[in-house]
């Protein structure tokens, strides 16, 4: 088969594209970096011509390219929205009630895609196709490979800036109905910048971790204060959910060569990644890298087969007994649940393994406790207390597997800040945690 000849043939204009859309159906979009945004654009163009009116699209973490387009305001009664996990774009309109939210383990949304939800257009940003017909979903694999099964509808657009990233992470022409182009630079994800408690959480988890580990780490400046801390460490791995900057520098230097990995022994594993251009061109053909399904990188299963396996995330508000809300400011939703259920259950099971959630001890500039008596009427438990296993503040660690509710009380109020220490005690003994 002649590849470019066929490419030729199924390209399109953003307009003619979005033409292959019929009304009355659910289309299913790449997420975060991987948004496709001329494909995004063509479809708001004709929605607000009247062509589409009533459509639902889903996706993870929309980001900027949405908001332009099919989440504005004006095309809510014809686009409606349908979020796998909230972000800064769609939240609002999740809290207006103007769009929905689909609670999920992320590991288990392909297996939605494919058993519950009738897809019938996919919607991805690709790389630059090679010489066999491939092309790859580069910083965005997740979800994508069952939602581009399950379409009836497949539409690529390609960009020359995607990296093409090793791995389960090939579309070939052939399971694609139109080809648009868009050689669009991707978006950068900012790094932030550093904060005193940032570093001394970072010390601290970093001193948890042993040299041949494998480590995941989330989004933030703690992910980042760790990786900083661990310029020292030998012979690291990553098996991650998500690939950020600070891991670039742990490869280049040559502190996580994955040399002492038990499950992809000189790999690093991710399904999706967001960072700088130079990420990016770091991603592109590197034979260390490889990028698999969210139903692969995030099953527990294949979390705990490598051993030292530590994850690091963050929560918003944890109780005295140990339960994380992640996700949600009492019933306004933040974000979703994600991967940190998946990597805290995986991580406990992998052989010398540590699960880690870390948190700043207070909010609002040191106002408000993030370490509360109970969890405010309405907040998600994330990871319940009987999943979570090491807590750690800029104030230490504390691991709450096999501890009473009157030890984890005790450990957790010492992961608040002082000021709030001796109301946080008050209330554990009216709860009757401790005497």
């Amino acid at each position: 088969m002649d590849w470019q000849t066929e490419y030729q043939r199924k390209l399109r204009t953003p307009d003619q594209a979005a033409e292959l859309i019929p009304d009355h159906t659910l289309i299913v979009q790449g997420s975060a970096i991987g948004e496709p945004p001329a494909m995004l654009q063509a479809v708001a163009d004709r929605a607000r011509a009247g062509g589409l009116t009533d459509v639902r699209m889903t996706a993870l973490l929309p980001l900027a390219a949405s908001a332009r387009s099919t989440l504005a305001p004006d095309l809510r009664d014809r686009i409606h929205w349908e979020s796998l996990f909230a972000s800064g774009v769609d939240r609002g309109a999740i809290e207006a009630g103007q769009a929905h939210l689909v609670p999920a383990f992320f590991h288990q949304i392909p297996r939605l895609m494919e058993e519950n939800l009738d897809i019938g257009v996919t919607m991805v940003t690709v790389s630059r196709m090679d010489r066999h017909g491939y092309m790859s979903l580069g910083v965005n694999v997740d979800t994508n490979k069952a939602a581009i099964a399950r379409a009836g509808v497949v539409i690529a657009e390609v960009n020359h800036n995607m990296p093409r990233v090793h791995g389960n992470s090939w579309v070939h022409l052939s399971e694609v109905s139109a080809v648009v182009e868009n050689h669009v630079p991707l978006a950068e994800l900012p790094i932030p910048p550093v904060k005193a408690e940032d570093t001394e959480m970072g010390r601290i988890i970093a001193e948890m971790i042993p040299n041949g580990a494998t480590i995941q780490l989330g989004i933030g400046g703690v992910p980042n204060a760790v990786a900083n801390a661990l310029t020292g460490h030998k012979d690291l791995g990553i098996h991650t959910e998500m690939f950020v900057e600070s891991m670039v520098d742990l490869v280049e230097s040559g502190v996580a060569n994955g040399s002492k990995k038990t499950f992809h022994p000189g790999k690093a594993i991710y399904t999706f990644a967001a960072g700088t251009r130079r990420m990016y061109e770091f991603l592109d053909d590197n034979p260390y890298i490889e990028a698999h399904p969210v139903s692969y990188t995030n099953h527990p299963s294949n979390i705990a087969k490598n051993d030292n396996l530590i994850s690091v995330n963050s929560t918003i508000e944890v109780d005295l007994t140990g339960q994380c809300c992640s996700e949600s400011m009492g019933t306004t939703q933040y974000s979703g649940t994600g991967g940190q259920h998946d990597y805290a259950r995986g991580a406990f099971e992998s052989k010398g393994g540590k699960s880690i959630i870390a948190f700043y001890s207070t909010a609002k500039s040191g106002s408000v406790s993030r370490v509360v008596p109970t969890l405010r009427p309405g907040a998600v438990v994330t990871t319940p207390r009987t999943e979570v296993h090491w807590l750690v503040s800029e104030y230490g660690a504390v691991n709450l597997k096999g501890k009473s509710t009157r030890e984890r009380a005790k450990g957790i109020i010492g992961l608040a800040h002082p000021k709030f220490r001796e109301e946080l005690t008050a209330a554990a003994v009216e709860l009757g945690y401790l005497r």
